[in-house]
């Protein structure tokens, strides 16, 4: 008898508190299930992104997928949630620090995994192929360049 009036506040919390109800269910069957748009303007033009899940606008998680053109690059710039990346196709080239090193970045192929804690400064950039990359955190979710003239939204603004 215990467990009735437990049972009915679970039940009035599910219904009174949205936010604690489970999730809805998110299936990409294959890469033609896929819907691309052009990136937002805090990548630099060219790249192609996919929401996947959730809201990267929004508190709470999410996962997305951005497309790459070859000869790619973000320029170093941090997030302020964690990051997890994985490499779905093609390859990329992952640097840490302040600074693009294209001597020091690290070759990542397909398959690869990346996990980088928030504000910690990295850049990438693509190689002759191109790459599509998954990323997954917790929103709001955005790109803070290191310098501010490198932010691609910037020198669009500043070009007008």
């Amino acid at each position: 008898m215990r467990f009735r009036p437990c049972l009915s506040l679970i039940i009035a919390l599910l219904v009174l508190v949205p936010e604690a109800r489970a999730a809805e269910m998110v299936m990409v069957a294959g890469e033609d299930a896929v819907s691309w748009t052009p990136a937002p303007p805090s990548l630099p033009k060219g790249s192609e992104i996919s929401i996947i899940a959730g809201d990267p606008d929004k508190p709470g998680p999410f996962t997305l997928r951005l497309r790459f053109p070859p000869d790619y690059v973000i320029a170093p710039h941090t997030h302020a949630t964690d990051e997890s990346v994985t490499l779905l196709s093609g390859s990329v080239m992952h640097d840490m620090g302040e600074t693009i090193d294209k001597e020091r970045g690290k070759l990542f192929k397909k398959g690869a995994f990346l996990y980088l804690p928030a504000k910690m400064p990295h850049s990438l950039w693509t190689t002759s192929e191109g790459a599509v990359i998954q990323v997954s955190g917790t929103g709001p979710f955005g790109l803070d360049y290191i310098n501010p003239d490198q932010d691609p939204k910037g020198m669009r603004e500043h070009k007008r």
